[in-house]
């Protein structure tokens, strides 16, 4: 697929969080890369594991959220009456060592609003 795509006319990969692709996030990372494909998930390992960029909500906060939800339904709140939520809290994570080797440059207005660099 990967061969595929950077033989075709994909100038990049965009992926969403599934449960599916998870446990694959260095070999999706790894694959991009020796296709020379720019790509970027929403989870922050996946910069972490080689990919170039992510954004995405933050897990550690998703997680508390989680929590304050189990805590309120042990207290006896019925599942049904609590608001539902959306995540407010996201990630940016830009990986310099992967945009090197692609022969990226990223602007320096984009690096700013990045929440961590990958140098």
């Amino acid at each position: 697929m990967f061969r595929e795509a950077a033989k075709g006319r994909v100038t990049a990969l965009v992926a969403a969080r599934n449960n599916v692709l998870a446990p694959h996030t260095k070999k999706i990372a790894e694959l991009a890369m020796q296709n020379r494909l720019p790509s970027m998930l929403e989870r922050s390992d996946y910069a972490e594991a080689g990919g170039l960029m992510s954004y995405g909500a933050n897990d550690a906060e998703q997680f508390r959220r989680a929590a304050y939800y189990v805590d309120k339904i042990l207290k006896g709140a019925k599942p049904a009456e609590l608001p539902v939520e959306r995540p407010t809290k996201f990630e940016f994570v830009i990986n310099l060592k992967t945009a090197k080797a692609l022969n990226l440059t990223i602007p320096q207005s984009v690096l700013f609003r990045a929440d961590k660099v990958i140098k």
